[in-house]
């Protein structure tokens, strides 16, 4: 029987007709396997599944995901990542076989990883992407020429109506100018957000609007990204926020997020919320904010590019 495979144009593009078909027809195709996403035993025979392919520098490692937890995609990661991905995987695979624990073996039959020199690379060279929807912004900060705006991001779980929420707190560095402008007064985060889509928030007893467009990207258990929608006539979405290392989060974090397949995402200026050690301080934190009117937020579907 042909597994139940999802492959997307994009993964289709990088891997090769040859190898799309031997996956289709199960020739090259796990039967079990361990969802990338949620971490969670999947059946490439019993239900549907996502081929999800992370791209490095010069590796790529294709594996495994519920087409409900994520769809088909392609996720470009740091080559450090993908080598990270392809030892934990050759350690497991070593660690299944009976008197081999720990020894070397052969990548299991889910994964692959080829050498591809061309392939480019995410912006990884900074915790975040650009800070605002649209071009990068300027900082405010005074310097020579316009700086990338940095974007601080904590994960936590939010309970509102008794209910536990996955919640990702963006808030940058420093106050965010609107592109084309020179940073030397005010703050424009909150109202760019807003003209996004994003509204304010006045409490945190009841869930924030969902935003056309954004998503929240979780593969391999790890937050990537934050998603905006296609720009500049490209027809795949952009990040607004991308993980410099892919940010692990806990498992309660995760089990919410994909309970709902939703992710709040709450921002607020520089100096708001701060680097919280608890999720209890993060909350009060949050309520604070929104007293004083500086907090906006929407609801995002998880993964979605």
């Amino acid at each position: 029987m042909s597994p139940i495979l999802d492959v997307s144009d994009d993964v289709r593009a990088e891997i090769g007709d040859d190898e799309t078909s031997r996956l289709l027809t199960g020739e090259n195709a796990p039967g079990s396997y361990d969802c990338t996403s949620c971490r969670t035993p999947g059946d490439t025979g019993q239900v549907r599944t996502s081929t999800v392919l992370f791209v490095g520098e010069e590796t790529a490692v294709l594996a495994f995901a519920h087409a409900t937890c994520v769809p088909s995609q392609v996720v470009k990661v740091s080559e450090e990542e993908v080598q990270g991905a392809v030892r934990t995987i050759t350690a497991d695979a070593a660690a299944s076989v009976p008197g081999h624990a720990g020894a070397a073996a052969p990548a299991p039959a889910h994964t692959f990883a080829y050498s591809s020199p061309g392939y480019g690379t995410a912006d990884h060279a900074a915790p975040a992407g650009a800070a605002v929807p649209g071009p990068a912004a300027s900082t405010g900060a005074s310097s020579p020429a316009p700086e990338r705006a940095v974007l601080g991001v904590t994960c936590g779980q939010i309970l509102i109506e008794d209910t536990l929420h996955a919640a990702v707190v963006v808030e940058p560095t420093t106050r965010i100018a609107r592109p084309g402008a020179d940073g030397s007064s005010g703050d424009d985060f909150l109202p760019l957000l807003i003209e996004q889509g994003f509204l304010p928030v006045t409490g945190l007893t009841q869930t924030p609007a969902p935003v056309t467009g954004w998503s929240v990207l979780v593969a391999m258990g790890q937050l990537h990204a934050i998603l905006q929608p296609p720009m500049n006539g490209s027809m795949q979405p952009t990040a607004w926020w991308q993980a410099h290392q892919a940010l692990p989060v806990t498992d309660g974090w995760r089990t919410a997020a994909n309970t709902s397949n939703t992710v709040l995402v709450y921002a607020a200026p520089a100096g708001t919320i701060g680097q919280q050690p608890r999720e209890d301080l993060l909350r009060e934190a949050l309520v604070q904010a929104a007293a004083q009117g500086v907090l906006v937020a929407a609801v995002m579907p998880l993964a979605g590019s």
